[in-house]
């Protein structure tokens, strides 16, 4: 079979399934029973693809997955998290445009803690918005930031989707988690940037209101109590990788016992919510890691068939420079956002495209950051953006879905700047991950 029929057949199975409502787990493991008995030489073919799918599933690299989920899902049950938020709320003042800024700075926080950007999207949402509102915020400076600010979990460490990119396209995961602290913090001060200016060119946007005022001695400790402890802990996690003193594995281990001993320490860590966290995170991993057993032996199957070989050459073939691949193919993952989920875009195209970067030259961590951040973009693209939902889930009555496509869109022009930014300028993205190396 020629290739192009044998990528035709692959991936047409696969998104037949999906479209008939299987779930991507089940969708990816069924159109690689039928390639498999194919291309594979039937029966015997489809039991090695088990055993080598189950093979990939007990990789070392994956261990941070349950750990980092599970410290996000502490930081959020235990109540640890509304804390910070009310702590940085306190320390704002009477600045213009308070709670939009308490959303990024605090969303930040709770990023790099969570990890789950809809984790940090339905927390916002029910936390902020009802506030704003209220408040007279407009409506789109009251949800474009929690949009916005979800969507840097994805890239500030601990990322499990970082985690899952890096397993698929067989790149350092420690590397690629690095890679995203400093885009992050970009991106989060692109984000306070944007919010600036727009308080600025129209006030009505966020009106002043006197907030309680804390004194000296309160802000100290709101910061010493409050948000020091949490800060600690997101500098232990990304510091220990850093410099080299642990892997991803122990970082994560590192940060959800730091988590545990706060919460402890707080009084917070009830078993209901001990609970409540190893189920949510139990559920999501073992999600994660029946999407992981069905790309990893979907990718072989490419292999196999002459599939993988066969695109890249073909579009190695293009008279098109680097940069301009790059483009095409975040343009591919662009138009994908706009109809699937992240999961899906990332087990179609990771397979094809991590090759693809190495036989173009790429750095393969800063086109994981790069792909990261389309991935991110796809978060928030309508239609069917999952942000979108999670948002709208959460907002107000009368919240309309066109609303928060407007109120996201300068927040996905930031994105799309800071991935200009990063193409321009590598270092941005490379720098930490090759200090971690010296």
């Amino acid at each position: 079979m020629e290739w192009y029929w044998a990528a035709a057949l692959l991936f047409g199975l696969i998104v037949a399934l999906m479209l008939f409502g299987m779930p991507v787990a089940v969708a990816f493991l069924g159109a690689n029973v039928v390639g498999a008995w194919i291309f594979m030489g039937g029966g015997r073919g489809v039991v090695q693809m088990l055993t080598n799918g189950f093979g990939a599933m007990t990789s070392f690299a994956l261990v941070p997955i349950p750990m980092f989920l599970l410290m996000g899902d502490l930081f959020y049950h235990t109540g640890l998290a509304a804390r910070m938020f009310n702590a940085v709320d306190r320390l704002m003042g009477n600045v213009p445009g308070r709670l939009a800024y308490v959303t990024v700075a605090g969303g930040t926080g709770f990023a790099a803690l969570s990890g789950s950007s809809m984790g940090s999207t339905a927390l916002l949402g029910s936390l902020m918005v009802p506030d704003m509102m209220k408040r007279g915020y407009n409506k789109y400076l009251s949800i474009g930031p929690i949009m916005g600010t979800g969507g840097l979990a994805v890239i500030i460490p601990p990322s499990a989707l970082a985690v899952l990119l890096a397993t698929l396209g067989r790149i350092d995961v420690g590397d690629l988690l690095l890679a995203g602290v400093v885009p992050g913090l970009v991106l989060a001060s692109a984000y306070t940037a944007l919010i600036f200016v727009w308080t600025l060119l129209d006030p009505g946007a966020a009106p002043r209101y006197a907030a309680e005022q804390a004194t000296l001695r309160e802000k100290l400790r709101l910061v010493v109590t409050d948000i020091l402890p949490m800060f600690v802990v997101i500098v232990a996690v990304i510091g220990v990788m850093v410099v080299g003193w642990a892997t991803p594995t122990e970082a994560a281990a590192i940060g959800c016992f730091a988590v545990m001993l706060l919460a402890v320490g707080f009084r917070c860590l009830t078993w209901k919510a001990f609970k409540l966290s190893v189920d949510a995170a139990l559920r999501v991993t073992t999600m994660a890691f029946l999407i992981i057993f069905g790309s990893a032996t979907f990718s072989q199957l490419l292999a196999f068939s002459g599939a993988s070989s066969g695109l890249i050459d073909y579009f190695i073939g293009f008279e098109v420079p680097p940069l301009g691949m790059l483009l095409i193919m975040l343009g591919i993952i662009l138009f994908l956002g706009c109809f699937m989920d992240q999961l899906s875009m990332m087990l179609l195209t990771a397979p094809v495209f991590f090759p693809l970067a190495l036989k173009l030259g790429f750095d393969p961590i800063w086109f994981g950051l790069i792909m990261l951040l389309s991935l991110e973009i796809g978060y928030t693209t309508p239609p069917f953006g999952l942000l979108l939902f999670v948002m709208k889930g959460v907002a107000p009555p009368g919240t309309t879905m066109r609303d928060i496509y407007f109120a996201a869109t300068p927040f996905v022009a930031c994105v799309m700047l800071l991935i200009a930014a990063i193409v321009l300028y590598p270092p941005l993205a490379t720098f930490l991950p090759q200090l971690s190396h010296r």
